[in-house]
Order: C-alpha cells, then sequence, then structure tokens
C-alpha cells in the first residue's frame, strides 16, 4: 500500500501547494466558521484532483484553480444542507502546510470580508477577483460572463461596498 507518488500526483500536490492561497481565499470569502472552511478547502482539493487530469494549460494554472475553486464553493453553497461526500484522495498522505498569516494584515482584512459576505455568491467571486488583480477579461473568462457585464457588476459592488463602509464609519 505504500506506493510512491507518480510523476502527476508529485506535479499536482507542487500546483496546489504553490497555489493553495487562492483557495484559502475563496474559503475565507465563502464560509464563516473554522469548520467550514476546512470542509471547503477539502472539497475544492477533491474537485481539483478530479479536473487535474482534464487541464490542458489553455489557461493560467491560477485562472483553472479559480474557476474550479469558485464553481465548487457556489456548488456547495447551493447544496448547503447535504452533507459533502467525502473521498479519499490516492496520494497517500496529501500533506499541504498553511501558509503563514499575517495577523496584522487578518484584521484589516477581516471588516472587507464582512462587507463582502453579504454580497451574493456571483458579485463575492468577482470582488475576489478584482482585488486579486486580475483584469476584466480574465474575471468574465472565469466567471462566464461578458467583459462589460464584469464592468457593470464591478461599478455596482463598489457602489454596494462604499454604501457598508460609510454606514460603519457612521455608526
Amino acid at each position: 500500500m505504500g506506493k510512491q507518488p507518480t510523476y502527476q500526483n508529485q506535479q499536482f500536490i507542487n500546483l496546489v501547494s504553490k497555489h493553495q492561497g487562492i483557495v484559502h481565499k475563496v474559503c475565507g470569502i465563502y464560509c464563516n466558521n473554522k469548520q467550514d472552511k476546512q470542509d471547503l478547502f477539502q472539497e475544492i482539493l477533491i474537485q481539483l484532483w478530479r479536473s487535474f487530469p482534464s487541464f490542458k494549460g489553455q489557461s493560467k494554472i491560477s485562472t483553472w484553480i479559480y474557476r474550479v475553486a469558485l464553481n465548487t464553493a457556489i456548488s456547495a453553497f447551493r447544496k448547503q444542507k447535504k452533507q459533502v461526500q467525502q473521498q479519499a484522495i490516492s496520494l497517500g498522505a496529501l500533506q499541504i502546510a498553511d501558509a503563514p498569516i499575517d495577523t496584522e494584515k487578518e484584521e484589516r482584512l477581516q471588516f472587507l470580508y464582512r462587507a463582502i459576505a453579504q454580497l451574493n455568491k456571483v458579485e463575492k467571486a468577482i470582488i475576489m477577483l478584482y482585488l486579486e488583480e486580475y483584469d476584466y477579461k480574465q474575471i468574465a473568462e472565469i466567471i462566464g460572463i461578458s467583459e462589460s457585464n464584469v464592468g457593470v457588476k464591478l461599478h455596482r459592488i463598489k457602489a454596494k461596498l462604499k454604501k457598508k463602509a460609510n454606514k460603519s464609519t457612521a455608526s
């Protein structure tokens, strides 16, 4: 049973380790507690593993990871009442270390995350990608809408967030 990881398995582990911040951000945006974040993180890893053999490199790896992570998060959000079906990944002990957390930066982001959490699921995805400095074309590709629609939605999202920030500072 103690098989050595194949080249594909090692390649997957390396890619996920390098880009795990993307998955953590998606989990942070879509989940409110630690257990839900861990469950969603695991589900995203499973979906990435399942779809990894079909990744052809036609887009950047980060774009592909965002697409899989967001689709998984949105699906999980829709099926929140269903229990997540667990599946063992045949990598033996898939050990992906958590990235070190900058607590000061984390505290500054909490206000923004709370405001973003009040947005609908598509708005959350769009603003998260925008904050990650993806351009309109990349956001459109990941979300599956037109570039002009991205612009319109971003304008509306920014207005909502500004309104929430103004309400918060007035309190």
